[in-house]
């Protein structure tokens, strides 16, 4: 055998090397070619069995002592016995692609291919052939390096395992994530650093227009499916070319304080703030802002992400609302009364007037025709009240029957006007109602000079009972059915 390779050299390279003889792969090239094959890939591609047919014909004449350890062999002759073993699965492609060059006259090949060691360890190899000089017509000798890079591919399968993983994490993540650019926003506020301001939020005080220009400054790069989702884009490009209809209204002061965050190097921070969906509704959200790890420096790469808190604050706001609020009646509750009373006796505001209101005849609904037709009695009086009484007065139920008005800033003359509006439409509402009608007793006062809100309110409260007194009064029979059952 005459291999024509440094014998020294060959055996002690760092990297496994073949020497092979491919001179029946040559003569079956040329059997092929006689048969009329002009593309020997396709035609390789037509049946495998002739690429196995070619892997037969090649001859290992030498391997030197890398290849052995590498394939775990003993010697030349076990690893020539089980290269069923080493070479298999996705060796076929990367077989076809050498054959096709030695078919195409080129004297060199490369490739990666999988490559097994006899113990069945998985090698992940770069393929280089060369044709020895000298046996470029026969084949004669081929010197074939196989180099182990599993260690190279398995780093470059966990980087974009790792890439496929970030990806569907971004995609397919519940909340909406925007990639920005803040680069230009950070060229911007170190611009206004040079220039010597120390005050950054006096700066933007004074520069609004510098907020507004850093908002002109950020580049989205990407956002997810869960973005189109919250604010109801079809795809990204309609999304980004409407962002004026999501960012607008009062988005400045909040951009405003992130601004002042990233001044003062708080690089991630978060807050409340409130967008808008394509079709106009609102959307709260949780706005949590954060530069990448490794774009400090730059702002290059952010992540905003954004959690849709809507139907929290809808919920804050209901239970806010039960807090104040009678809700039979819509009216603000006793809670809201007092509070309010004791506001108005810290306040220097005057004059304050107060109406108070007791329905007639609530008891009797009650007992005749049961709870339901006086709870109708009741919505029907917060329906009247509602309908005039608008701040900064507020309406209130402040017990079972009885009803206030308090009218801060109100003189005599205005509370006698929110009288005859209460009787007036309380009037109208009675001719819808014929078979139920309201009847209400009612008091007012105005605040005297030095007067407490507890002594005004005893005022108008006098008036209300002395009022419901000659109700009854004018009513004899009435009078005495009440008396005989111990009501009022």
């Amino acid at each position: 055998m005459n291999v024509s390779v440094d014998a020294n050299i060959f055996e002690l390279a760092p990297i496994a090397m073949w020497i092979e003889d491919f001179s029946a792969v040559k003569a079956q090239f040329d059997a092929w070619r006689a048969e009329g094959v002009t593309d020997l890939r396709a035609f390789l591609k037509q049946d495998r069995t002739r690429v196995a047919e070619c892997s037969s014909k090649i001859r290992i004449l030498q391997v030197n002592r890398k290849t052995l350890d590498l394939f775990e062999a003993q010697d030349l002759e076990e690893l020539a016995g089980n290269l069923g073993k080493v070479f298999c699965d996705d060796m076929w492609e990367t077989h076809i692609n050498e054959l096709t060059d030695l078919w195409e006259g080129r004297m060199e090949f490369a490739g990666t291919a999988v490559n097994y060691t006899l113990k069945g360890r998985r090698l992940d190899i770069q393929l280089r052939g060369s044709v020895l000089p000298g046996h470029e017509r026969t084949l004669g000798q081929l010197l074939v390096t196989t180099e182990d890079v599993t260690e190279r591919e398995d780093a470059r399968r966990a980087e974009l395992e790792n890439r496929r993983y970030a990806e569907g994490v971004f995609e397919h993540s519940p909340v909406s994530l925007w990639i920005e650019d803040f680069s230009g926003i950070r060229t911007l506020i170190e611009d206004v650093r040079s220039r010597g301001i120390v005050d950054f939020r006096v700066f933007t005080d004074v520069h609004p227009e510098f907020v507004r220009q850093c908002m002109s400054e950020i580049r989205v790069l990407d956002v997810n499916q869960a973005t189109l989702d919250l604010f109801g884009a079809p795809d990204r490009q309609t999304l980004l070319l409407r962002q004026g209809e999501i960012f607008r209204d009062e988005m400045e002061k909040p951009f405003r304080e992130q601004l002042i965050d990233l001044w003062d190097d708080r690089l991630y921070h978060s807050r409340e703030v409130v967008n808008y969906a394509l079709d106009g509704s609102v959307r709260h959200i949780l706005l949590n802002f954060a530069v990448f790890p490794g774009h400090e420096r730059d702002w290059s790469r952010v992540q905003v992400a954004l959690t849709d808190i809507t139907a929290r604050k809808k919920a804050e706001a209901y239970l806010e609302y039960l807090g104040k609020h009678d809700i039979l009646t819509k009216l603000h509750n006793r809670a809201f009364y007092t509070d309010e009373l004791n506001r108005l006796e810290r306040k220097s505001l005057r004059p304050v007037s107060a109406i108070v209101v007791d329905l007639n005849g609530l008891k009797e609904a009650n007992d005749q025709r049961g709870h339901d037709a006086g709870d109708a009695l009741l919505r029907r009086f917060g329906e009247v009240l509602n309908s005039v009484v608008k701040p900064p007065h507020h309406a209130t139920r402040i017990g079972g029957d009885e009803f206030a008005v308090l009218m801060p800033g109100a003189d005599r003359q205005a509370a006698q006007g929110m009288v005859d509006t209460i009787h007036e439409i309380l009037k109208i509402n009675n001719q819808f109602y014929s078979d139920a009608l309201l009847s209400i007793s009612l008091g007012f006062a105005t605040s005297e000079p030095g007067e407490s809100m507890e002594a005004l309110m005893k005022r108008a409260d006098d008036m209300m009972y002395e009022n419901k007194r000659l109700h009854y009064a004018s009513q004899p029979i009435a009078a005495d059915a009440r008396r005989s059952k111990g009501g009022a």
